[in-house]
């Protein structure tokens, strides 16, 4: 289809690598995670889910780049000093637990968690209300979403039952966000790299989808710039049940296939 090797040997695949960067680019802009759980199963219907992160991990750390550059200064520090040495641990873990762990367990929890996180809130009434920091609250939740990024690429269920009660402005939550995923993301280089899933046609592939990436992640910025804090977090509780939804159905499908 290119001329030129790349993993995009026919049109359905271009189309569908062409969509799942579109909407992964739009979450890391800001705007929501569940189109970042989209990007895998999209490419998993063309080609092996393996091989579906490995492509996108290059993408992933160019969308990174931008959106530090995009959000720089827009940060909380105590967040990030609270959770990322915990993602480190979680990584570490999924990366000596690869081999044995399953993916569709690791979804099927993930997805129960955000669904229950959401549930609670919604019972509570206390979406509106402002939650303080706490050490191993933070430790915990870093280490199952550094852990759950490596695995499943599902990390941002477990930040948001972290972050999203801390009721920043949708300006720092944002930032934060970025920050945190951006080092997960680079961290998860190494041990991929380990495991034997990048070769040259899978880094050719992420290569040509660059500037999509790029231009996907700044307009997901301007739309959460432009976003109330009363329509930025409505939104986000939808976003995370969506997720949950969807990382729920992965796990179970799989589990019954």
């Amino acid at each position: 289809m290119l001329p030129f090797a790349t993993l995009y040997d026919d049109p359905l695949t271009l189309l569908a690598a062409l969509i799942a960067v579109f909407l992964v680019g739009l979450s890391k802009g800001g705007l929501g995670g569940a189109f970042a759980l989209m990007g895998v199963p999209i490419l998993a219907l063309v080609m092996p889910p393996v091989q579906a992160a490995a492509l996108l991990l290059p993408v992933l750390l160019m969308m990174d780049a931008v959106s530090l550059w995009t959000w720089r200064g827009w940060f909380d520090r105590a967040t990030l000093w609270h959770i990322l040495p915990g993602a480190m641990l979680g990584i570490a873990i999924g990366g000596l637990t690869a081999a044995f762990t399953s993916e569709a367990v690791v979804r099927l929890l993930v997805g129960l968690v955000a669904l229950g996180f959401v549930a609670r809130m919604a019972l509570a009434r206390s979406g509106g209300r402002a939650r303080g920091q706490g050490r191993l609250r933070g430790s915990f939740w870093g280490t199952v979403a550094g852990f759950t990024s490596f695995v499943a690429h599902a990390g941002g269920p477990p930040f948001q039952v972290y972050v999203l009660p801390l009721r920043f402005d949708p300006r720092i939550f944002t930032g934060t966000s970025v920050i945190f995923f951006a080092a997960v993301n680079l961290v998860k280089v190494l041990p991929y790299g380990l495991l034997g899933q990048f070769d040259p046609m899978t880094l050719t592939s992420a290569f040509v989808m660059l500037p999509l990436a790029v231009v996907s992640t700044l307009l997901g910025a301007m739309l959460v710039k432009r976003m109330r804090a009363e329509i930025f977090y409505p939104f986000m509780y939808a976003m995370i049940t969506l997720v949950g939804l969807k990382l729920v159905w992965d796990g179970v499908t799989a589990l019954l296939a």
